[in-house]
């Protein structure tokens, strides 16, 4: 009871039990503070290309970003939204407005919570890794579809959610072009990337939005802002508020919250991994899951969007010292001091800077080394990327997770029925004595002991439902039909139900056949499953052997 207590309890409180003293406290404030400026355009332009207000995006941050880490299971994660959930909000509040998607994502909270709870935050690490890699790349390439019209300047009223039908508005208002707007862009992913080659712990994001807003100030170009699109950014949180409730609209956006729910999962854990990984620590994914949970609840109060551990700020705030946390909370309470004091300086931020953030955001998503590595693999996984990517492209990023785990399963199943064989035993027999064995192993036996009637065959791998059928296949391959047939299992490392089904129908066909059924180097642990499943009495106890050396002596004995 007191191990399950103790895995729930927050980190922040583990933290200070430790001990807290000035100096790390110094630690997480310039942490705090550096990620917050950090965040500040990126929350921005995250709500932005999600299809909502600017300050939603930074309700999000502020709210949400500080749940996640005064409740969380990690030391250093940063929580807020992220370029993952751009492509998701977006289609919601297209086809079922803030509205739904505020039902969606409280929906999802509680699932959040009731996934940490119930401890499933170990499995989502079994989510296979070509998925998360094809997912991530497309939404990348989504995201990066989004901020064309920004980066252009283009003239639209409407950008629609379809890739394909996106790409096709683009073509026919190409003419449209600001050349203001590009050159406002370009430079601003340049300068991004330069920060990032020569000046890694400079604030990149601030310094060319900084940059772009006073060029767009002084230099009055014709281009789009905050202000002129949004009218403002506003200095104050909202009151909170339930999200609007009705049954219809509860089954209509029940999809989308499992989508957001696992979406959030995989990447406020992927996150916590990564911190562990600069930290040495070990986070709590369990409650790391719970934390979110709440956290996208209060986020959808003050009429945020969906939130997340986020993979860049969390690794910012741990390069920039942050070791409890504190540091989170610190991030989430810098950005609210902007908001109340330099909301009117935001509206000015022209629309091109922070699509060229966004697109620098989304090359880092893209994971483009890891992906042709992937690519230049085994078939299996490349082709379970592949179609993880196009169908978050082109289709729907619920439909590629589902379709790339089913595939990769399917693979995975392909190739341990591969590497399984149910065969005659040669490489661990020899001729005799003098003869040096193929290999070291205790169950090595000589042909000479192996009576003319007698066949030995052994089943080399995990024998599960993909094949089940060899052992008929195996029976029927034996020529002349023998008397006896001992079936060794020293190389079986599992048996599922279609495995023992397996067994019990092949001694009933080697009965019906007037033949002698026997196994060998059973491992007693898993014998209970076979007086549970009925082999032991399809086959018979007295003809169920632990060493094959037994076995041998019945056979003899039966011949």
């Amino acid at each position: 009871m007191f191990s399950f207590v103790k895995e729930f309890i927050p980190k922040t409180f583990v933290c200070l039990q430790e001990g807290y003293s000035k100096k790390i406290f110094f630690a997480d404030l310039f942490a705090g503070i550096s990620v917050g400026v950090i965040a500040l355009p990126l929350a921005l332009a995250f709500a932005i290309a999600s299809g909502v207000l600017p300050e939603q995006g930074l309700f999000t941050a502020i709210i949400a970003g500080f749940l996640i880490s005064f409740l969380g299971g990690s030391r250093v994660q940063i929580g807020g939204p992220t370029g993952a959930f751009v492509v998701v909000v977006y289609s919601i509040i297209q086809r079922h407005g803030y509205d739904g998607l505020a039902l969606a994502t409280l929906i999802a909270g509680v699932m959040l919570i009731l996934m940490g709870i119930a401890r499933f935050g170990i499995l989502l690490k079994y989510i296979p890794y070509p998925v998360t890699t094809g997912f991530t790349t497309g939404i990348a390439v989504v995201i990066v579809s989004s901020q064309i019209k920004d980066f252009f300047g283009l003239q639209a009223d409407k950008v629609p959610a379809e890739f394909v039908e996106k790409c096709k508005l683009f073509c026919q208002i190409a003419h449209t072009w600001n050349i203001w707007s590009l050159i406002i862009a370009f430079a601003t992913v340049v300068l991004l990337f330069t920060v990032r080659r020569f000046w890694p712990k400079c604030p990149g994001a601030i310094l060319a939005i900084s940059l772009a807003t006073i060029a767009t100030y002084f230099f009055s170009l014709p281009i789009e802002t905050i202000n002129s699109k949004f009218g403002g950014i506003p200095s104050t949180l909202p009151t909170p508020t339930m999200p609007l409730f009705s049954w219809d609209l509860f089954k209509t956006v029940f999809p989308d919250a499992i989508t957001i729910a696992m979406l959030g999962a995989i990447e406020s854990l992927l996150s916590a991994v990564v911190a562990d990984g600069m930290t040495g620590q070990k986070h709590r994914s369990n409650l790391e899951l719970i934390a979110q949970g709440l956290a996208n609840i209060a986020s959808v109060l003050f009429r945020g969007i969906p939130a997340t551990g986020a993979i860049a700020r969390t690794t910012a705030n741990v390069r920039m010292g942050a070791k409890t946390p504190i540091s989170g909370m610190i991030h989430a309470v810098t950005l609210l001091l902007l908001m109340l004091f330099l909301a009117p300086l935001a509206g000015i931020i022209p629309l091109a800077a922070l699509a060229g953030v966004l697109i620098f955001v989304a090359w880092n998503m893209a994971e483009i080394p890891h992906f042709v590595q992937i690519i230049k693999g085994h078939k299996g996984d490349a082709l379970v990327l592949l179609i993880t990517f196009f169908l978050t492209v082109l289709i729907d990023l619920t439909v590629a997770v589902q379709v790339g785990v089913v595939l990769a399963a399917v693979i995975f199943l392909k190739q341990m029925s591969d590497s399984t064989s149910v065969q005659i035993c040669q490489t661990l027999v020899r001729e005799n004595e003098n003869e040096a064995p193929a290999a070291k192993d205790s169950g090595l036996i000589f042909r000479t002991d192996i009576p003319s009637d007698v066949v030995v065959f052994e089943i080399t791998g995990p024998f599960f439902y993909a094949i089940a059928d060899s052992l008929e296949e195996t029976l029927n391959r034996v020529s002349p039909t023998p008397r006896v047939f001992i079936l060794r299992m020293h190389k079986t490392p599992l048996v599922d139900a279609t495995g023992l089904k397996a067994i019990k129908e092949f001694a009933e066909k080697c009965k019906s056949k007037g033949i002698t059924f026997l196994l060998a180097d059973v491992d007693p642990k898993d014998y209970r499953l076979f007086i549970t499943s009925g082999v032991e009495k399809a086959v018979g106890k007295e003809r169920i052997f632990q060493d094959v050396g037994p076995a041998l002596t019945s056979a003899r004995v039966a011949c």
